[in-house]
């Protein structure tokens, strides 16, 4: 449940991070709370990123995915997102995630897709659709990320985190 896939990136965003010495594969990867919940990035750019999570392990005490966990899920995706938009430059903090309920999940893997409501220079909002194995709307979220300019020592704790 704790491997990370290998998520394709476009060449110059690869030579952009890999100029700055920091391993893309971990800063876009879900972080050690996203690893241990099992959410895996499949897919990853400004325009659309993909991932997914099992249900197993990430429930409520009545056997449902827990709220928190598609929170987790549609907070690692946005954020993906809006510092693929930003650039190395900058860094993505969020400031609002808003998550609507639809239903219950009780087994299986939830998929969420993040796009882009709103991409500007000091923030970025993205909308994530979160779905079950039927493609069924699970969760609605909305997450809006400050874009603050990288400060010195960022990389070293970026790269610290690994």
């Amino acid at each position: 449940m704790g491997e990370q896939q290998h998520v394709k990136f476009p060449q110059q965003v690869i030579d952009e991070y890999a100029a700055l010495g920091v391993d893309l594969q971990a800063l876009f990867s879900a972080g050690h709370l996203g690893t241990r919940m099992g959410v895996q990035i499949t897919e990853a750019s400004p325009e659309r990123v993909v991932g997914t999570m099992p249900v197993e392990g990430n429930t409520q005490p009545y056997g449902l995915l827990h709220g928190g966990a598609s929170a987790v899920l549609a907070e690692t995706l946005g954020s993906v997102g809006a510092m693929l938009h930003a650039g190395s430059s900058k860094l993505a903090v969020g400031v609002d995630l808003n998550c609507t309920h639809h239903r219950g999940a009780r087994s299986g893997l939830v998929t969420g897709v993040a796009t882009p409501v709103h991409r500007g220079r000091t923030t970025a909002t993205y909308e994530i659709v979160i779905s079950d194995e039927e493609d069924r709307r699970v969760c609605t979220a909305r997450l809006t990320c400050l874009l603050r300019d990288v400060n010195p020592g960022d990389g070293e704790r970026l790269r610290a985190t690994r």
